[in-house]
């Protein structure tokens, strides 16, 4: 495989990644916004072998800047790997609030957490159940789209979008994608989060969520008790395996019991450096906008599209020819249930009017990233079955390896990201 050496303009599109919003779906049942609202996120990151924290220079470009092993709020988003939670609450009756307080079972963190406001925290959004959408940023050059698991390109692939000339329409038609992220854990006046400065304690490596929880402070109802249960506990890091057979690429990865679905993409560029996506949808897809925490309707109904693998599937081939010898950007995503609980429930009887008195939802994610061809040691992808694999990793001589294997550069691809996301 060649150096890992991908343009600015493919890795571009990672500012697409959180694009094409869907509006949510609204009920003809009248309610009203619930007195106290908590958000919680909860994510699982994996890959190329990264400790705590991800690769260097990763972390503190994606929002993990606590150092020295300190938590800090946005690490659900930030490709760190590790497992990372955050929170957020507000509550109507006090619009100020500075600080709270969230019960938390035994096996996930004694004793409570300690949510606090951020200074200089910008202020609340004006509707809470809104689906996050970005302003794109236009890239340049040619861009190229292949679709779905197997040895080969199938026909009619890949869509090409030409930057130079391409119309509006022509956008519309190349960036067909699917997303229906909506507003999670976040900062803003008013609304304290974990982890914050004052509370910056580390996920411990075995924590659970699983039992009650409860948050406490000034403004929030008694009653804003609540149980999580097993589907929606920490999610186990996701094992991504590869090998190389015949110029494709055979990808792996562990079963998770409590993930709805799966997806998988990858972007880089060909020897025309053009930018080349794949995602494993088997209909044509950017996948920009599913690389994210999405709603549980929206995933079964992509599953039924077959734009997500199943929660059975666990494994999917990157056909041969899409990136030639040059490398990729490889990221894999296992769905969580989303859990949406209110008190009192919602009434049966859509006339009746809904008037909960709190509100929770809680989103759960895990992702492995990683580069096409390498494993997650950070090793060209071997071919030849489990076994022989085995048996060569015996036989090899460190020294020899060292001096045989190709590593590509992350300092280039580094350095473009942090231009893309600005930090």
């Amino acid at each position: 495989m060649k150096s890992f050496s991908v343009k600015a303009q493919v890795l571009t599109a990672a500012a697409f990644s959180i694009l094409f919003g869907v509006p949510a779906a609204r009920g003809a049942q009248e309610a009203a916004p619930p007195e106290a609202q908590a958000w919680i996120d909860i994510a699982t990151f994996s890959g190329m072998g990264m400790p705590m924290g991800g690769m260097p220079g990763m972390g503190g470009m994606f929002g993990n800047r606590g150092g020295a092993g300190g938590n800090t709020f946005g690490n659900t988003r930030s490709m760190s790997a590790g497992r990372w939670v955050d929170v957020t609450l507000r509550t109507r009756a006090n619009p100020n609030l500075d600080e709270a307080q969230q019960a938390v079972p035994e096996g996930f963190m004694s004793p409570a957490l300690e949510l606090k406001t951020p200074k200089n925290a910008p202020p609340a959004p004006q509707r809470d159940d809104e689906d996050i959408k970005h302003e794109p940023e236009r890239p340049k050059g040619r861009m190229m789209l292949y679709w779905g698991c197997g040895p080969a390109i199938r026909a009619g692939q890949p869509k090409v979008l030409d930057m130079a000339t391409a119309a509006p329409a022509d956008f519309a038609r190349f960036f067909v994608g699917r997303s229906a992220t909506q507003r999670g854990a976040h900062s803003a006046v008013g609304r304290p989060l974990w982890p914050n400065p004052e509370d910056s304690r580390m996920v411990p490596e075995k924590a659970s969520l699983l039992g009650e929880h409860a948050f406490s402070g000034k403004g929030i109802p008694a009653a804003f008790r609540f149980q999580v249960p097993a589907a929606q506990d920490l999610m186990p890091p996701l094992a991504l395996a590869q090998t190389a057979k015949d110029g494709a690429t055979d990808l792996s990865w562990n079963s998770i019991a409590t993930a709805r679905a799966y997806f998988v993409s990858a972007m880089g560029g060909n020897d025309k450096e053009d930018m080349v996506i794949w995602t494993s949808s088997e209909l044509p897809d950017t996948g920009f906008g599913l690389m994210d925490y999405q709603t549980n309707a929206a995933v079964d109904r992509w599953l039924k599209e077959k734009v997500l693998l199943t929660q059975r599937t666990t494994s999917c081939i990157v056909p041969k020819g899409i990136f030639g010898d040059n490398g990729a950007m490889l990221r894999v995503i296992a769905y969580g249930d989303e859990l949406n609980l209110a008190h009192p429930p919602r009434p049966k009887d859509p006339k009746i009017k809904w008037e909960p008195v709190w509100a929770v939802k809680l989103r759960v994610k895990a992702v492995a990233n990683g580069f096409l061809g390498m494993s997650e040691e950070g090793r060209p992808s071997r071919s030849g079955s489990a076994q022989e694999r085995g048996e060569a990793r015996r036989e090899r001589n460190p020294a020899q390896e060292e001096q045989t294997q190709s590593v590509p550069s992350l300092q280039q691809p580094l350095e473009l990201l942090k231009g893309i996301f600005g930090r």
